[in-house]
């Protein structure tokens, strides 16, 4: 995938619809029941009868304030948006400048589409980006074997990976356990080889899963057949590093990632 590829993505694939909004005329008691009940972005986007954005009132909105009182009253005006047609690139833009965690998405006419956040953001890169991994280790494959790679999507079993790397760092780790958390995460890339499926990419997030008690993930499978393939290359630096489980890989928490840098302090 190319970077003009990236830079045509819009916020309209990715943004998020069917958000809970209220009126203007709605009580800030029942606004605190509904953010009680659990809105996604701390707040809701206040709309009139035809659905044009007219605010936002978020929780720190409500301090203080009684029940009694009507949105319009308390609500932000004049909210910072995103347009549907806009690239995930400068809406990310966007909430980066602002400071926001997301943004409503409107129409010409200011009608409510959706919302956009920095999650969004965050899929569109990760959805775009697999594919190009899947094709390269397809192609490598089907070099290195000269045979042609079935590829198909499907949630694997995390307890049944044989992974095919020894160790991982502690610290991305912890990252990919957040993103896990927050439904960010990656599709797997591994190889079904007969009764195996081994894990070509994506040991951190695979322990994350482990880690979180999560047995089934998505995952892009590319299937080699024992049969045209007897020495799976893959395979055999699972079986020469002893590694036939995730139980088998080492957390390393004492080496922080190579790219991450400190600063470090004068004596």
């Amino acid at each position: 995938m190319t970077p003009m590829e990236l830079d045509d993505v819009r916020v309209d694939a990715y943004m998020t619809t069917g958000v809970d909004t209220v009126s203007p005329e709605t009580w800030v008691t029942d606004v605190v029941d509904q953010l009680k009940a659990g809105s996604q972005y701390g707040g809701l986007p206040v709309v009139d009868e035809g659905d044009h954005l007219l605010g936002f009132v978020g929780a720190i909105d409500l301090l203080e304030v009684h029940g009694s009182e009507q949105v319009t009253s308390v609500m932000s005006r004049n909210p910072v948006v995103v347009r549907p047609e806009m690239t995930v690139k400068n809406a990310a833009r966007v909430i980066f400048r602002t400071g926001h965690q997301f943004l409503p998405v409107v129409d010409d006419d200011g009608v409510l589409l959706g919302m956009f956040s920095n999650g969004d953001a965050v899929r569109s890169q990760i959805e775009r980006t697999t594919p190009s991994k899947v094709q390269s280790t397809r192609e490598m494959l089907e070099r290195t074997h000269g045979i042609s790679i079935r590829v198909t999507e499907r949630d694997v079993t995390v307890s049944s990976l044989i992974p095919t790397q020894r160790e991982v760092h502690g610290d991305e780790l912890e990252g990919r356990t957040y993103e896990l958390k927050n439904g960010l995460a990656e599709p797997l890339i591994v190889v079904s080889y007969g009764s195996e499926t081994l894990l070509v990419d994506g040991h951190h997030r695979a322990l994350a899963a482990r880690r979180l008690d999560i047995d089934r993930m998505a995952a892009h499978v590319l299937t080699v057949s024992p049969e045209e393939v007897g020495q799976l290359g893959l395979r055999r630096i699972a079986r020469l590093g002893g590694l036939d489980s995730l139980a088998d890989v080492e957390v390393n928490d004492y080496v922080q990632h190579p790219l991450i840098e400190k600063t470090e302090s004068a004596q």
